[in-house]
């Protein structure tokens, strides 16, 4: 008699759960065709829809710019990738599909007051994307392909007029290359998502105690003895400028002074406070380290220094960090204690806001304007400089009241492993803002951050997408788009369509899986009890594990995906299950709870098999016999309620430390489905 393997029996079960969820779901209806993210600021879906076929042709309309033209080539090609219809590659078409109207199309690189405005008008048979520059056309561009959709079996784009516009200019997303090193493709295929999703800024921490990571000709020895050897020459950066700005992105560097300079000490240990050997630091937080504030020749380094990046980096803004000085070594080293009293300084704070002042003035002699995090920031600030506030809406506020323009990164820290929910909530200008009107045009917008403390190479995507997709709809579209649910429908669209871009946020973690478990297999069973859980965040793993840049990342946490798509179906199939009238979809959601819950119970003894196989998995081991309780508890609940039934008090009792206990951060997790089994313990017990 032939079984059913294991593999095909889980692989199977996952379909199964993925694919009721998706008919099961109440914003299945005439909203599915719009998957746009983020939200268009302006959309009127009309009757009727454009055939996408081989006919499809493109028209410029007689503009000739380098990176219009190379953008509309691909489009077309990932157009042809998605439906598998062979298209042309003219541009010049007569009576052409799509024409793109660019009023001015002599762009060769945003900058902040850059027109990002397009409109998308099609009807008929006849698509017209017009923009004021180029850079608005290929964020048109991008909206064209998710436009794209199937209706009837065929490829069409549907009737619609867009006309869109950010509502914030600075839509950032900062990569800390420094802790770890991030090698070009990893910069390469995160502008790609970024342009997809219409972020702007690409803010690269370039610099910090663990790695010099940029390239100067002036001072080779701080990528000499300050870099692991591990780099990017002037010549990549450039690469990566031209880039980043054939979609639309700035490119803004970060070197943070007058802390995290380890990496710069090594190499020119004169710049220091302290006189001591340096070397590379391998744990993270703050360290003593501080260029001397006092020194003319500190400014002399600093000036020729920021004058070879200027050059280097054309964007009109550069970051000078400014964070995390601690003013320890300024304490210890008694010509920086008199320099203090000769100045009628009494805090390390004033002495740094000396040092800021001094830095800003050399960044304008070199033609650009200062960003710094929220330490630069005092009453005497240059109005001309753009506070990026990691303290939080009140800080920004500060700076709005003074007159300082701002960034927000304070709730979009992706490290901390929030769900792309929270983040999406948290705006940069929030409700009940005290803020004047004209205060609240000085906030810019926002920016995702990704610090490189605990991730690599081979798992940065997974911490960065999907979830800032969501944030660059927040940065872009109007305040009121807020509906969560319907944001996830369209988030779970765009992830697959990153995907197909190369970002490796999902073949990223199921590698890692077959790796863990040795095989597609084991892959599959593991995938169970993963889909049920969330990394802890950046604070608690340091603190249950001590994370250094030695420490090996390739356990099973760097493999979970913060946010996972189980945490919110869970929640809409529970609550369906729990308040639906529908006796059909009530019914369907109880199936699909108990399959689910099967499942978990099911995962036990193969997963205590595949852990005795493969030693990695045995750091899962608590989760993994509470995954099987809470099978258990779904299960029996789900029982109770349909018999109409309560449970003892002793079992609910004994179900709620369950709860309690599977809530702890455990083994460097968090679960995600917590909460809705909480709601069916709630409502077996009122039987």
């Amino acid at each position: 008699m032939n079984h059913p393997s294991p593999l095909r029996h889980y692989r199977n079960q996952l379909v199964r759960f993925g694919v009721l969820c998706l008919i099961a779901s109440p914003f299945m209806s005439a909203q599915t065709s719009n998957t746009l993210l983020p939200k268009p600021a302006q959309m009127t879906v009309a009757a009727g829809s454009i055939p996408f076929t081989g006919n499809f042709t493109v028209s410029l309309n007689g503009a000739h710019n380098p990176i219009l033209e190379a953008a509309t080539r691909r489009t077309l090609d990932a157009l042809e990738l998605s439906t598998g219809i062979p298209l042309g590659k003219g541009l010049q078409a007569p009576d052409a599909t799509l024409t793109i109207q660019v009023q001015d199309p002599s762009g060769t690189r945003p900058t902040l007051d850059t027109d990002e405005s397009y409109s998308i008008h099609s009807t008929g048979n006849k698509i017209v994307l017009k923009a004021g520059n180029v850079f608005g056309a290929l964020h048109g561009l991008e909206t064209l392909q998710q436009l794209l959709q199937v209706e009837g079996g065929n490829y069409v784009i549907p009737a619609v007029q867009i006309d869109d516009a950010p509502r914030f200019p600075w839509r950032g997303f900062m990569l800390d290359v420094s802790r770890h090193f991030m090698p070009l493709p990893v910069i390469y295929r995160t502008l790609d998502g970024m342009a997809a999703v219409k972020l702007n800024v690409f803010h690269w921490h370039l610099t910090d105690d663990q790695g010099f990571r940029v390239e100067s000709k002036r001072f080779p020895q701080l990528t000499q003895v300050g870099s692991d050897h591990l780099f990017y020459t002037q010549d990549q950066v450039r690469a990566v400028i031209a880039y980043a700005s054939a979609r639309g992105i700035r490119v803004v560097p970060e070197f943070d002074v007058p802390g995290h300079v380890t990496s710069w000490l090594i190499g020119m240990p004169e710049l220091g406070s302290i006189q001591r050997p340096y070397a590379l630091a391998r744990t993270f937080g703050v360290w003593d380290g501080a260029l001397d504030p006092t020194k003319d020749s500190t400014y002399q380094f600093l000036d020729a220094f920021i004058g070879e990046m200027a050059d280097l980096f054309p964007d009109e803004y550069m970051h000078m960090g400014g964070d995390e000085s601690n003013g320890k070594d300024w304490k210890a080293n008694p010509q920086i204690v008199d320099f203090m009293k000769a100045h009628n300084m009494k805090s390390t704070e004033e002495l740094q806001a000396y040092f800021s002042a001094r830095v800003l003035e050399l960044v304008k002699g070199h033609h650009k304007q200062m960003v710094g995090w929220d330490e630069i920031l005092t009453p005497n600030t240059p109005k001309d400089a753009i506070i990026q506030s990691w303290r939080g809406v009140e800080s920004l506020a500060v700076a709005s009241k003074q007159g300082n323009r701002g960034i927000l990164s304070a709730p979009y820290y992706l490290d901390g492993m929030k769900t792309s929910e929270r983040m999406y909530l948290d705006d940069p200008i929030p409700d009940g803002s005290a803020l004047t009107a004209e205060q609240q045009k000085l906030v810019l917008g926002g920016e995702a951050c990704m610090w490189a403390e605990q991730i690599t190479p081979q798992t940065v995507d997974s911490r960065v997408w999907p979830r800032t997709a969501a944030l660059a709809e927040r940065f872009w579209s109007p305040r009121e788009t807020r509906d969560v649910p319907d944001m996830y429908r369209r988030l779970a669209v765009e992830s697959l369509r990153l995907d197909a871009l190369g970002l490796t946020h999902i073949s990223g973690p199921q590698s890692g899986l077959r790796q863990l478990a040795g095989g597609e297999e084991g892959a599959a069973q593991l995938a169970v009890l993963a889909s049920t859980l969330s990394p802890v965040s950046f604070g608690e793993r340091y603190h249950q594990q001590r994370t250094s840049q030695l420490t090996p990342m390739g356990n099973p946490v760097d493999y979970l995906r913060p946010d996972p798509a189980l945490r919110e179906n869970l929640l809409l199939i529970a609550d369906r299950y729990l308040h639906s009238t529908s006796p059909a979809e009530h019914s369907a959601a109880r199936q699909q709870l108990e399959s689910l819950f099967q499942s978990w119970i099911d995962s036990g003894p193969r997963l205590d098999s595949l852990a005795a196989d493969n030693p990695r998995l045995r750091q899962l081991s608590e989760r993994r016999i509470q995954l099987v309780k809470l099978g258990t508890l779904g299960v029996q609940a789900l029982k109770a309620i349909d018999s109409h039934k309560a449970p003892s008090a002793a079992w609910i009792e004994q179900q709620n430390a369950l709860l309690k206990e599977a809530g702890s951060h455990t083994e460097l997790t968090d679960f995600v489905v917590l909460p809705p089994l909480q709601q069916l313990l709630e409502a077996a017990g009122k039987h």
